[in-house]
């Protein structure tokens, strides 16, 4: 190959290039990224980078020596708008068509919205732009805020909303946050977290539209208050100005949370639109083998976009292990090796640490082997949990318990059978 484009200047984006360089490709290197700005780490955005402990420098992935290493050709603030049908050219929205002999799809995933979700004061967190914007607005002064969405994002950042001191509401329609993750009693256990950390937590309930109210002036200069729900648009009357700011979120009890901030966190979308009409199979991200390997051998995807053995993961760890596998396949034009990692993820919220490694199954029972559990809540110095069937360990949970829990991820490993399509 002389020339392979990645595209999408993401977590798994870098490291498909760092693995490029590594296994020895010295061809031409292009990476196109939507956004302006250099690669960059999501997780501190909702930690960290919120609440004023990280600056943007600390959030790069790459430094000025990487860079020059990786000798590549960056088109950043430029979106891929199409990939031919034989995964040979890259189409750009700015005109603009990229020759190239293999492709790397790293284009990750967008944050789903919420209709209405326009007013001011409304935030979702997947960008570095939309990270400056919600800590730009946290910065006045105590506000009532909720989070729709109680899963890692949503988690994290009612954690940091309440450490600002703000007043933290989180809506979750599940009966608990991370059910699908931690099953129904450690779910539990982790819940209590946001109790613990003086945050609110309404669950079960599901969210029926936004409320926002503000001044609508007509061309004829007449004004009033707009208090209208999601699908409600300004005045049909010609030259319109609006500006309407979010009051609260009405759910689908039909109560209404007063809110100066709301904070969306309720999942992401792989980015593939852009695909649309290429020969790759789409469907929930870009399918691929358990190699990342795509129906075009010159094409491979990694990262929260990638549909790898039937699974799709959003998680760091998966975003900088796939690419190694993936390079070695596009390079070889064949899958010659299949990602065989063991799930894994973790979580930062009110000054714990959740670890959780393996695959949980509705079977599964829970021990806990080490610490203890107070109250419904973790004690303490945290405990480690192991879920187990048929005699054997199937995955294990931490919080606050990092060296039992990392000795026990690699015990699991170690162990474990081969990959499940379903895996989490």
């Amino acid at each position: 190959m002389r020339t392979v484009t990645v595209v999408g200047a993401s977590l798994s984006g870098v490291y498909a290039a760092r693995e490029l360089r590594t296994q020895g490709f010295d061809g031409r290197l292009v990476i196109v990224g939507d956004e302006p700005h250099r690669p960059y780490d999501r997780p501190p955005l909702s930690k960290d980078f919120l609440t004023g402990r990280a600056d943007e420098d600390q959030l790069a992935l790459t430094d000025a020596e990487e860079t020059a290493e990786l000798d590549a050709e960056w088109l950043l603030g430029v979106r891929a708008r199409g990939l031919d049908a034989r995964g040979r050219t890259v189409l750009l929205d700015n005109g603009r068509t990229v020759s190239t002999d293999g492709v790397v799809i790293a284009t990750g995933a967008a944050a789903r919205r919420l209709p209405g979700d326009d007013l001011a004061g409304v935030h979702t967190l997947r960008t570095l732009d939309d990270a400056r914007a919600l800590r730009e607005q946290l910065t006045r002064g105590p506000l009532r805020v909720v989070v729709i969405g109680g899963g890692f994002i949503g988690a994290e950042t009612a954690s940091s909303c309440a450490a600002l001191g703000h007043d933290v509401t989180v809506v979750e329609a599940a009966p608990l946050p991370l059910v699908p993750h931690l099953g129904p009693d450690m779910a539990a256990v982790c819940a209590a977290l946001h109790h613990r950390g003086g945050v609110s937590l309404v669950t079960g309930i599901g969210v029926a539209g936004l409320r926002g109210s503000g001044t609508v002036r007509s061309g004829g200069g007449r004004a009033a208050t707009s208090h209208d729900g999601p699908a409600a648009g300004p005045s049909v009357a010609e030259g319109v100005a609006s500006r309407r700011t979010v009051t609260g979120v009405r759910l689908t009890d039909g109560r209404t949370l007063p809110a100066d901030v709301v904070i969306v966190g309720i999942g992401a979308t792989p980015n593939t639109g852009w695909l649309a009409g290429s020969t790759l199979a789409l469907h929930d991200g870009v399918l691929c083998d358990d190699g990342c390997v795509t129906g075009l051998a010159q094409v491979v995807a990694v990262g929260d976009v990638a549909r790898v053995g039937g699974a799709r993961t959003e998680h760091w760890t998966s975003a900088t292990e796939q690419p190694r596998v993936a390079v070695r396949n596009l390079l070889a034009r064949r899958t010659v090796d299949t990602v065989r990692s063991l799930p894994y993820f973790w979580s930062d919220q009110y000054g714990a640490r959740i670890q959780f490694a393996g695959r949980r199954h509705e079977a599964d029972t829970v021990r806990i082997a080490e610490g203890a559990i107070e109250d419904g809540a973790p004690a303490e110095g945290g405990f480690l949990a192991l879920y187990e069937r048929d005699g054997r360990t199937t995955a294990v949970l931490s919080v606050d318990r990092p060296r039992p829990f990392m000795r026990a991820r690699r015990e699991l490993a170690r162990s474990a059978g081969p990959v499940e399509p379903a895996a989490l």
